[in-house]
């Protein structure tokens, strides 16, 4: 079990530090990610994190790529929305413990999250 971090780690040190390529990998798995994470998987033939197309001034993103970029939103968007419903409540701004401990409150928080969203 991957414990929480303090908020100044990035993304990608934690999936670093963590080992979730390998984890991902060994569990037959994959994951949406955002372009925070992109050039963690350098795979190109058997990718486990898919990132989307980054445009930048010298490349413009063609409409295939606005496509993929498109449906990796629509996978991504109901892990999005539970994590705002969180911020909303406002509970983790005042949380004063070790990040370690942080894991099985945010995972029961996403759960109640998710009851309340269904109903």
């Amino acid at each position: 079990m991957m414990a929480g971090r303090f908020g100044r780690t990035h993304d990608s040190t934690a999936a670093h530090q963590d080992r979730v390529l390998a984890h991902l990998r060994a569990a037959s798995l994959g994951a949406l990610a955002d372009l925070g994470f992109h050039g963690l998987d350098n795979n190109v033939l058997d990718p486990v994190i898919v990132t989307g197309f980054h445009a930048s001034r010298t490349h413009r993103l063609t409409p295939g790529e606005k496509a993929a970029n498109r449906i990796l939103a629509v996978g991504r968007a109901p892990v999005e929305h539970d994590f705002a419903h969180l911020k909303n409540w406002r509970i983790l701004t005042k949380l004063r413990t070790h990040p370690a401990r942080v894991t099985q409150l945010l995972r029961a928080l996403l759960i109640l999250t998710n009851l309340e969203v269904a109903r």
